[in-house]
């Protein structure tokens, strides 16, 4: 916790301390609104992913325009957004561990919880702590529709821990996760199609299975900011998981969009400052490793393409410049992050400006949720 703020409410935007994770209001709000427009009057439904933002005013203002609820990837996050009153969560990853299945189960109590599950004894392990604490819990099956990562193989694997799920006392059926990551970052729109087609392919499969063994798969939800457009339009998937369009980050940017695609603005930054200019072609910003997330790539400075984010070290950022005037000790420079998830999760606050004014500070109360 930083020993002063950053910022307060109607200060400039030339006033915010820096290091400071500052978010445009107008390129964010459009950004929500571009994708609750995108599946209205659809049968598909928008659970935005909160491992993005952290934040619970950023997911009341999704669940305002239409969400169902959100996903998290831990219980320690889902707990901070029932406590903030989101009513329906989804924690897309599997939970081992008696405390942390505690608390699961816990939250079942005080809102609809769902989980994910890919083993036998993680769906016996959810059962018994669903009956400790006399709470429903809504189980999902991951299927591995080509991340590689987690998820049992598509169609029977499936529909045998569906079949364990349905008959498990505590617990529900309520679908399949089929989520591809990798296809979030496959730069060209044929690339991405291809590896959504696939994924569906997988999802049928498993569909077929578990109705086969008479069982209804109520939902089919994944997706993300990079391919929710071809699950979309699939006529497979019912949810979409996009998260990071509220934000976008460097890395999203770099992706070609495609006829069908919806762009979506940079809304987030990182504020730096000069605070070392040895050289005419090396300024050193105050704005490193711990201030944004490399593990995609280096930041870009925004709207400055003379300039180059060249390396990071702990509390420092070289940017590469073309003169000696291109920037001055001193002079504040907006970064365009990598990647926003791990960035956000370096920050106690998101410091929201509107024009040159701060119009609001929200905290980003699931920060360090790691459990």
């Amino acid at each position: 916790m930083s020993p002063w703020k950053a910022a307060r409410v109607g200060d400039p935007l030339s006033a915010v301390d820096t290091p400071a994770l500052v978010l445009d209001l107008d390129a964010f709000e459009r950004n929500l609104q571009r994708l609750a427009t995108a599946v209205a009057g659809t049968k598909v439904r928008l659970r935005p992913h909160a491992k993005s933002h952290k934040c619970p005013e950023i997911a009341r203002r999704q669940v305002a325009l239409g969400a169902v609820g959100i996903c998290c990837q831990k219980v320690g996050e889902a707990a901070v957004f029932v406590e903030a009153g989101i009513a329906d969560v989804l924690v897309t990853n599997e939970v081992v561990g008696d405390a942390k299945l505690r608390q699961l189960a816990a939250l079942a109590r005080r809102a609809r919880i769902g989980v994910l599950a890919d083993h036998p004894q993680q769906v016996q392990a959810l059962a018994a702590a669903a009956k400790a604490q006399d709470a429903s819990l809504d189980v999902y099956v991951e299927v591995d529709v080509g991340a590689n990562r987690c998820g049992v193989p598509p169609g029977e694997p499936a529909a045998q821990l569906a079949r364990q799920i349905a008959s498990s006392a505590g617990l529900r059926f309520a679908g399949l996760q089929c989520y591809h990551g990798p296809a979030q970052h496959m730069r060209t729109p044929q690339s991405r199609a291809d590896a959504i087609a696939g994924a569906c392919e997988a999802v049928r499969a498993s569909v077929r299975a578990c109705e086969a063994a008479g069982l209804r798969v109520e939902r089919v939800t994944g997706a993300g900011t990079g391919s929710f457009v071809n699950e979309l339009a699939s006529g497979v998937f019912d949810e979409l998981q996009a998260g990071s369009y509220v934000f976008m980050d460097r890395d999203y940017g770099d992706n070609q969009l495609g006829a069908g695609d919806i762009a979506f603005e940079h809304a987030l930054f990182v504020r730096a400052m000069v605070m070392s200019r040895p050289t005419a072609d090396r300024a050193v910003v105050d704005a490193g490793l711990k201030a944004s997330s490399v593990d995609s790539g280096m930041p870009t400075v925004w709207q400055r393409p003379e300039l180059r984010y060249a390396k990071a070290s702990d509390e420092h950022g070289v940017i590469a410049t073309p003169s000696q005037e291109a920037l001055a000790l001193g002079d504040a420079v907006l970064l365009v992050p990598g990647h926003c998830d791990p960035t956000v999760n370096l920050y106690d606050e998101l410091i929201c400006f509107r024009g040159d004014t701060v119009e609001a500070v929200w905290p980003i109360a699931a920060r360090g949720a790691l459990l």
